[in-house]
């Protein structure tokens, strides 16, 4: 197989949530957030932490701009970053909403959809954890490429409290205060 379709099979895999082990224990019950309001949401998120995934392989971090549609989804351009801030690519997809704080993605080029639960959102909507039901993948975002202290131990705590193993949590880059 050429390594080029090897890539592409392997993100698609990815997206669609199939094959590979997660990194949530599936017996821990995952709760996605019934209050979340995706006018709120829209706008940019830069990623403090990621879970692999191979989608986002050779990027350092993100960056992911949610613009509300007419019919009220997301259209999404995700910009991955190499280390020391530049775009290397981007991505671009729609969220549907397909449940409280649930969402369906569909990413250009990968077939399928892939759910992306929020997990939390901070009152101010400045921080925000996402994660799909199965593990196979999880962020941190942030309003600023720095997340202050608090909301970062809060966001972690999230992610363990829907068991999430914080260890393969990886930061993004230089977006996480030193």
């Amino acid at each position: 197989m050429r390594p080029v379709c090897a890539l592409f099979l392997l993100c698609a895999i990815s997206a669609c949530g199939l094959g590979g082990p997660g990194f949530r224990d599936p017996s821990v019950i995952i709760a996605s957030n019934a209050n979340f309001d995706p006018a709120r949401y829209a706008g940019r998120w830069y990623e403090v932490a990621r879970y692999p995934n191979a989608v986002q392989s050779g990027c350092a971090g993100a960056i992911a701009d949610y613009q509300m549609q007419p019919d009220g989804s997301l259209a999404i351009r995700e910009t991955c970053l190499d280390g020391t801030g530049a775009p290397l690519r981007e991505i671009m997809g729609q969220a549907t909403l397909s449940g409280p704080g649930r969402l369906s993605v569909r990413l250009a080029g990968v077939p399928g959809a892939a759910p992306y639960w929020v997990l939390w959102v901070d009152e101010g909507y400045r921080t925000a954890v996402l994660g799909q039901p199965d593990g196979r993948a999880g962020w941190i975002l942030n309003r600023d490429p720095v997340i202050p202290a608090d909301r970062l131990t809060a966001a972690r705590e999230v992610l363990a409290f829907n068991g999430y193993d914080l260890t393969d949590l990886q930061p993004s880059g230089a977006m996480i205060p030193r």
